[in-house]
């Protein structure tokens, strides 16, 4: 008796697990509708509370000094790629570049962005 109640929560199991993975999937078949909001001047987090956790996301430091981007709290976004409106699809990687908080976007970054 024993083992067949294991067998049949066995299965729910397995039923409830292929359920969720389906939802996942068609809520990514709308995954390329969402567009980029713009992050320009605004601190780092809020990329990362903003953006859907499977987008590919390349964060770097756009000041000169290559550091590494530890404590997002303490980042201000000063590029963006791609633009915001644009339409997020799988394939597209969003490039952010950052700045400490309190320190000046470099000229050389400013001029080219626009």
């Amino acid at each position: 008796m024993r083992r067949r109640a294991v067998v049949g929560a066995g299965a729910v199991l397995a039923l409830a697990a292929v359920a969720v993975s389906s939802t996942e999937e068609a809520a990514g078949a709308d995954y390329g509708t969402r567009p980029v909001p713009d992050f320009l001047g605004r601190g780092l987090w809020r990329v990362f509370t903003r953006l859907d956790r499977r987008t590919r996301l390349d964060v770097h430091d756009v000041s000169g000094r290559d550091r590494r981007v530890i404590w997002p709290p303490r980042w201000r976004v000063v590029t963006q790629y791609p633009a915001a409106g644009t339409g997020l699809d799988r394939r597209t990687t969003v490039m952010i570049g950052v700045v400490r908080k309190g320190e000046n976007c470099p000229p050389r970054v400013r001029t080219a962005r626009r």
